[in-house]
C-alpha cells in the first residue's frame, strides 16, 4: 500500500468515527433526557413526544448535515488524488489538515464557538480547493 494511500485511509477513517460520534452525542441526549421528536420513539420509551428536539440534538444535526456537504467532497477528490499520483507532500498535508479542519468544525459548532467555527469550515474548503487543483494538475 503506498504511503498516501494509507494516509487517506486513516483520514476516512477518522472521519467515519467523528460522523459516528456526532449520531452517538445526539442519541445520548434523547435516551438520558428521554426527549424524542419522533412519535414511534417515545411511545416506545413510554414518553410524551416532544414538538421538536433538544438543542443539542438539533445542533448535532446541523452538524451533520455540513459534514454530509464536504466530507463526501474530500471523498471522491482524495481517492482520485491518491489514483493519479498527485505530489504526497501537499497532498498528505492537505489530507490530514482536512480531517483535523473537520474534527475542529464539529467541535466548534457543538460548543457554539465563532469564529473558529468558521475559520475551520473554511480551513478544510482549502484544502479541497488544494485537492482539485492538484488532480486538475495531473489530468493536464
Amino acid at each position: 500500500m503506498s504511503d498516501l494511500l494509507h494516509l487517506y485511509s486513516l483520514c476516512v477513517l477518522a472521519l467515519f468515527l467523528k460522523m459516528l460520534a456526532i449520531s452517538c452525542y445526539q442519541g445520548y441526549f434523547r435516551l438520558r433526557y428521554r426527549a424524542f421528536a419522533n412519535l414511534e420513539d417515545a411511545t416506545f420509551f413510554g414518553r410524551a413526544v416532544h414538538a421538536q428536539d433538544m438543542p443539542q440534538v438539533q445542533r448535532a444535526a446541523k452538524a451533520w448535515a455540513n459534514d454530509l456537504e464536504n466530507i463526501p467532497l474530500f471523498f471522491m477528490l482524495g481517492a482520485l488524488a491518491v489514483a493519479l499520483q498527485t505530489p504526497i507532500e501537499t497532498t498528505s498535508v492537505a489530507f490530514a489538515t482536512f480531517t483535523g479542519a473537520r474534527i475542529a468544525h464539529t467541535l466548534m459548532y457543538l460548543g457554539g464557538w465563532q469564529p473558529w467555527r468558521t475559520l475551520s469550515y473554511f480551513v478544510a474548503l482549502a484544502c479541497l480547493l488544494v485537492l482539485a487543483v492538484l488532480i486538475g494538475i495531473a489530468l493536464l
